[in-house]
């Protein structure tokens, strides 16, 4: 079969990875599942992969197929499955986990001991088939397309994740900041609106984006490059601040806003990365403000989320690309020539 695979890293996005002919992955377990790969999200963290950022906090063995945003029919299915069978249409989490260690007890399952990442440190879905198990793969409603809900997989369910994590503590008429109306962004604003009565201030640089943000209901947006965010937020605030901010860049540029758009009390949650934080203790301890990680959300998110999809409160603006046109969505995706999610569809 055909796989989009990483041999080793480089900064060069237009010769990453390599479209090579490999074996067919089979049913070895008894939870196993075989997944014909009808949709496969490209995701920023797909670039860092190829860069060699990963390297350093997980194992990756390379060669190594990418692709963590999966979706598709099951065509084999181990002897214990019972979940799904073939022929069903699925969405398959990105993780595929132990259930026995103290975390997965405990529902904490992007801490499992034993986790497998598809396209992180084993084969994903950039290819004609993907290897999971039954515990990674959710049956998705009727009329619901893989293609066009594979980026939930990892892109929907870390903004959903962060954006779960922010309406606890958002009340009715407290300003939400989503930093980044893009890939994430976009699904992160969604859910914050479906989720809370906050007024939602969408931040981008591109016109694009900011009219997006509106689209999908922000109240207010901000365009960086020629207003003063902060001042804005304090103007929309009252000069309270935001109760949380959703930051999906994590450039240096946006983690040095927290001190100044935070309301005290508030969170800055860490979405995107590549940048820093650079702040004084001082003035966390002045604003009890807080910087928040995120990670991809939990299965049960995934659940969450395929539930606000199915009902319409979550929209995907994706566009469709052929698997031989990998390098060229990473170099687009590089140069934010790409509004939504982009999809390789094997």
């Amino acid at each position: 079969m055909r796989a989009a695979r990483l041999h080793e890293y480089t900064d060069e996005m237009e010769e990453g990875l390599s479209i090579d002919e490999v074996d067919e992955p089979q049913v070895t377990n008894s939870d196993d599942v075989i997944v014909e790969v009808e949709g496969a999200g490209w995701c920023q963290t797909d670039n860092h992969i190829i860069e060699g950022m990963w390297e350093q906090y997980v194992p990756q063995p390379l060669p190594m197929t990418l692709g963590h945003e999966n979706a598709g029919t099951v065509v084999a299915v181990g002897e214990e499955v019972e979940l799904v069978e073939e022929g069903d249409q699925v969405i398959c989490h990105p993780v595929q986990t132990c259930g026995t260690c103290r975390p997965c007890r405990q529902g904490e399952t992007m801490y499992c001991e034993n986790d497998a990442f598809n396209g992180l440190t084993t084969d994903g879905g950039f290819a004609d088939l993907l290897h999971t198990s039954e515990r990674s793969v959710i049956p998705l409603p009727d009329g619901v397309d893989p293609a066009d809900i594979a980026p939930h997989a990892d892109a929907g369910i870390t903004a959903y994740h962060a954006a779960k994590k922010a309406v606890r503590d958002l009340n009715p008429g407290d300003a939400a900041v989503v930093i980044g109306v893009g890939g994430l962004g976009h699904i992160g604003l969604q859910c914050i609106d479906a989720m809370s009565a906050a007024d939602i201030v969408g931040v981008d640089i591109k016109q694009s984006a900011r009219d997006l943000a509106e689209e999908l209901g922000a109240h207010y947006t901000i365009d960086p490059t020629s207003e003063d965010v902060a001042s804005e937020i304090g103007s929309i605030t009252d000069g309270v601040g935001a109760a949380q901010v959703l930051d999906f860049v994590g450039a240096d540029e946006t983690t040095s806003l927290a001190p100044d758009i935070c309301a005290a009390g508030g969170d800055h949650h860490i979405i995107g990365y590549g940048g820093h934080i650079h702040e004084p203790s001082q003035a966390l301890v002045n604003g009890e403000f807080a910087f928040q990680g995120n990670i991809v959300g939990r299965y049960a998110e995934l659940q969450e989320l395929v539930a606000l999809v199915e009902r319409g409160a979550v929209d995907l603006h994706t566009t469709e690309y052929d698997l031989e046109d990998v390098n060229d969505v990473a170099v687009k995706l590089e140069e934010r020539e790409i509004d939504g999610r982009a999809v390789i569809i094997p």
